[in-house]
């Protein structure tokens, strides 16, 4: 077995995760994803945000000066992020790029939203055949 402190070593090394989720199940899904070496680009939309942006107790960012959530900071940790509103036709774009080179998939929209803004199962499955997608609910409801 090769060292394990060397990037190439984490298990999920070389995996590109799309993180389009909010509040704590999805992130805290991608979390661990990263944790074990995958590559996470957290999705935001712009001036929104994860709602969990919002929720206390908050920390001062020595860079900024900003306060931010802990809890957001916790789950999100290893991640990239970029905020991208895939709901018009130049962020849709850069979505669609980001597909075609992702490995997965994982949202917590509404059941129907993403097929709603084209950007569901199917429809990313017709971009990228490789592509896993994960849908999750936080609220126990019914979807696909």
């Amino acid at each position: 077995m090769g060292n394990l402190n060397t990037p190439n070593a984490s298990p999920l090394h070389g995996i590109r995760i799309l993180d389009l989720s909010r509040l704590l199940p999805g992130p805290y899904c991608t979390m661990l994803l990263a944790d074990l070496g995958a590559e996470v680009i957290k999705i935001e939309t712009p001036g929104l945000g994860d709602y969990m942006r919002i929720i206390p107790p908050f920390v001062r960012d020595p860079r900024t000066g900003d306060d931010v959530s802990a809890a957001y900071l916790m789950v999100n940790r290893n991640k990239k992020s970029v905020a991208l509103n895939f709901r018009n036709q130049r962020g849709k774009q850069v979505f669609l790029r980001l597909v075609s080179d992702a490995d997965v998939i994982i949202e917590t929209f509404r059941p129907g939203a993403a097929e709603k803004w084209g950007i569901g199962y199917e429809a990313m499955r017709a971009l990228n055949s490789k592509i896993v997608f994960c849908s999750l609910s936080g609220y126990g409801l019914p979807g696909p």
